[in-house]
């Protein structure tokens, strides 16, 4: 069969709207194991899982691993964009075609079938084939339903969700520069409010507070006294970190100019302001919202049992409830342990990921367990919180100010996933130390 044949058989499959991608013969022997995402949970099993016991195969709308606890940094060019990505084809697959730039739209558990779709060409879609499937899909922020959110605020879960607010605040920034912008349109584009008081929020505000005290003057002088930034939390900051750390950060951004902490919920979002729950309205120029997780609505979709909140509900080994033995796992933010309640942070889902692929291997026979080694947020001013379990102690370490913010910088350095992020990254803080942190928008 010539070439010009084969390519015309394939555009008639496609075009139906189905292709059914069976196993290779010639690798019958290994087992066909598919990871959904390239988050935490997904990204450690891909890594660590023996390659000649399965075909990994990977389908992911995300062609790399995000580096999450640093994403905040490049809002405002503390570091660059891609000095904290990792391509997932950087993992060597046995075959150029085992990863798959797609989006799972569903599974079959009795068929052993997973049914995607391109996200280069929507019109494509096929089914893969496999022995075990490992769903780590993650979760989506959290609107709780408030009006204007979707429309009018900025999330920050992704490495293009820090673009587009660096984008926005550049732009702010420009905006209120030029001539036709009065005092009251310059109060209002230079006021950021960030909704959230969790360690994404905090941080993000961290960040914020740091180009504003550091680089703002210098590029945007005549606006120094005008900018300002609202963090917005109806509890507590930091609400997981322990009484006295939580205290300290508190003080650090009360007695910050410029920078209020205002313990209220939000009741609309409009393009220009936010209203309060007691009606008090806030104009600003940018939202940030950070208020906790949601299911993705391919979790949604899937008819395997469910918690409240619409996470997967699997056993101690990972197994999703309701599936053929030993076939369907799922970890990370979109699935929750029965009856164990675990954060939906990356430490949990890094070690889940670290636990199957072991499981995997037959280099595990004992049900998960997970520990805590600790906490770490970085609060702005050289200065950070740590919150962390001893090795082999039952004693904890809990710091506060520079020291902390020295270990923080050194325990992510030394998490980053490889060699040449961790690289990139201490040349990406030496440069902003030296030169100051780049204001270029594209």
């Amino acid at each position: 069969m010539n070439c010009r044949l084969q390519s015309k058989l394939l555009r008639q499959v496609c075009s139906s709207g189905l292709l059914h991608v069976t196993r290779n013969a010639s690798s019958s022997q290994r087992k066909n194991l598919i990871i959904l995402g390239t988050g935490w949970g997904s990204y450690s099993v891909l890594r660590n899982t023996d390659r000649n016991l399965y075909n990994v195969i990977v389908v992911s709308p995300r062609n790399h691993f995000l580096f999450t606890p640093l994403l905040c940094s490049t809002t405002v060019g503390t570091l660059e964009f891609r000095s904290i990505i990792e391509p997932v084809r950087n993992r060597h697959f046995r075959r150029s075609k085992d990863y798959h730039f797609a989006s799972a739209v569903n599974v079959d558990p009795q068929r052993k079938t997973l049914l995607c779709k391109s996200e280069v060409d929507e019109s494509i879609q096929y089914e893969l084939e496999y022995d075990k499937l490992v769903i780590g899909v993650g979760a989506v922020s959290n609107t709780f339903g408030v009006p204007g959110v979707m429309e009018n605020a900025y999330f920050l879960k992704e490495i293009s969700d820090a673009r587009k607010i660096r984008t926005r605040m550049i732009n702010n920034f420009e905006l209120a520069v030029q001539p036709k912008s009065s005092e009251e349109d310059k109060e209002r584009l230079l006021h950021i409010v960030i909704v959230g008081g969790g360690p994404t929020g905090v941080e993000f505000g961290a960040e914020v507070y740091d180009f504003l005290k550091e680089d703002f003057s210098r590029l945007y002088g005549s606006l120094k006294n005008v900018v300002r930034v609202t963090l917005i939390e109806a509890n507590h900051i930091l609400g997981s970190f322990d009484q006295r750390l939580r205290d300290y950060a508190e003080r650090k951004i009360s007695r910050r100019k410029q920078f209020e902490l205002l313990q209220s919920s939000v009741r609309e979002v409009t393009p220009n302001s936010v209203i309060l729950s007691d009606g008090k309205e806030i104009r600003c120029g940018m939202v940030v919202w950070s208020t906790g997780l949601a299911p993705r609505n391919f979790t949604r979709r899937l008819t395997f049992p469910k918690n409240k909140q619409h996470q997967l509900i699997t056993d101690d080994y990972l197994r999703v409830h309701e599936t053929p033995q030993d076939t369907v796992y799922a970890l990370g933010d979109c699935a929750q342990i029965e009856n164990w309640h675990l954060p939906s942070t990356a430490q949990v889902a890094e070690r889940q990921g670290r636990w199957l692929s072991k499981y995997l291997n037959r280099k595990e026979t004992e049900a998960f367990q997970f520990k805590s080694s600790g906490m770490l947020a970085y609060v702005g001013g050289y200065s950070a919180l740590t919150d962390m379990k001893l090795p082999h102690s039952e004693s904890d370490l809990k710091l506060k100010g520079f020291h902390s913010w020295v270990l923080w910088r050194s325990a992510y350095l030394t998490q980053l996933g490889s060699w040449r992020l961790r690289m990139q990254v201490p040349f990406d803080w030496m440069k902003t130390f030296f030169f100051g942190r780049d204001s270029s928008q594209f």
